[in-house]
């Protein structure tokens, strides 16, 4: 059993297709299916079902790439530890950050990041948090930018910024004509418009429904803010966007009017989350502190 056998098991688990593992790992597919029937061979158990359309791990084998996958991030913190040493702030860090906040934020911190760590190579990954924070216990990710609290977290949580919700309408409806901040009556029985499942932003949108008397618009969940802020410039109804999804360089719609709410403000806190037993923690708070200076 050698490291690179471990490494080509988990590229199957990941992507399950040989073809695509074989890509990521910068081999053929021959060698890597080879390889994979060595290590079966070596170890006396099956480790994937091999089906015409679709991959899938045996017991055996998800038990073995669990393991399979401390050892590749062990040997690649070794390397980290090294290249650190060599060249501080250089090395590669994966960065996750969920949908409703990754295209918002990282036009404002992403050129200062690239200037203070021109060594670095930043791979930024856009998931849904609950896949963020399963790529982060595994090892697939070095830290993430979430939204907090986080359910049953054993990370290390850094606080970076938080931001207000703004109350978008339709520009000819009622609440359109005020500029006053935005009293909890006001949204007695209004439909909002909100995301589908699995986005943070939906629950905390949900939670704000509840406080304020509103009720999710039936029939209609959207897959992204994008969608949100047309349905509104269309008339259908009013939702909750975060503030920096509304800041420049994001323009401002003519069919649409954001009004601020009223104490206590609905916000959402973000903070830089990643494992307590990273080698990359120094790092980490160093790109954490960049992103809370430059944080409009």
């Amino acid at each position: 059993m050698n490291l690179r056998d471990l490494q080509y098991l988990v590229a199957v688990a990941d992507h399950r297709h040989f073809g695509k593992a074989a890509e990521a790992c910068y081999v053929s597919q021959p060698t890597l299916s080879t390889q994979v029937r060595k290590l079966e061979r070596e170890l006396g158990v099956d480790l994937v079902e091999r089906n015409p359309r679709h991959i899938t791990l045996t017991a055996a084998g998800e038990a073995v790439v669990r393991r399979a996958r401390s050892i590749v991030a062990e040997v690649d913190d070794i390397r980290a530890i090294a290249r650190h040493a060599a060249e501080p702030g250089s090395g590669t860090i994966r960065l996750g950050l969920f949908p409703t906040l990754a295209p918002y934020l990282l036009p404002h911190v992403v050129p200062e990041l690239h200037s203070r760590f021109p060594k670095l190579e930043l791979l930024l990954v856009e998931e849904k948090t609950e896949v963020l924070l399963e790529r982060l216990r595994d090892g697939r990710l070095d830290a993430a930018l979430l939204a907090l609290p986080l359910p049953g977290s054993a990370l290390h949580e850094e606080p970076l910024f938080t931001e207000d919700f703004l109350l978008a309408v339709p520009a000819d409806h009622a609440l359109a004509a005020d500029d006053a901040p935005v009293e909890p009556s006001a949204l007695v029985d209004e439909s909002v418009l909100l995301l589908e499942e699995g986005h943070c932003l939906r629950d905390q949108a949900l939670a704000v429904c509840s406080l304020y008397g509103a009720s999710e618009h039936d029939g209609f969940r959207a897959t992204s803010l994008e969608t949100l802020r047309q349905m509104v410039a269309a008339g259908v109804g009013v939702t909750l966007l975060p503030e920096l999804a509304v800041s420049p360089p994001v323009p401002p719609s003519p069919d649409i009017v954001l009004r601020r709410f009223a104490e206590p403000v609905p916000r959402r806190s973000i903070a830089m989350v990643w494992r307590t037993t990273t080698v990359h923690g120094e790092l980490l708070g160093d790109l954490a502190e960049v992103i809370r200076r430059f944080v409009p």
